[in-house]
């Protein structure tokens, strides 16, 4: 799994964070774990790791299977 291929699907969830008012950012791609810093209305939103968990992870666990497990930093 190269950082063009997670970039690719986080772009797909981009314009859902983005009417929240939030984004994410690709940080890294290490093995089989993808860290990404939430950004806007998403850092420090109580939500943000279930925004994470249920939305970023799962989207990218369904596109990437090699996916293991998403971390924010």
């Amino acid at each position: 799994m190269t950082n063009e291929e997670v970039q690719a699907v986080l772009d797909k969830i981009r314009p859902a964070l983005q009417a929240d008012g939030g984004d994410v950012e690709l940080v890294a791609v290490e093995g089989g774990v993808v860290k990404v810093a939430l950004q806007g209305a998403c850092r420090g939103c109580p939500m943000s790791q279930l925004t994470l968990a249920n939305g970023v992870e799962r989207v990218l666990k369904a596109e990437l299977p090699e996916v293991e497990r998403v971390e924010a930093v």
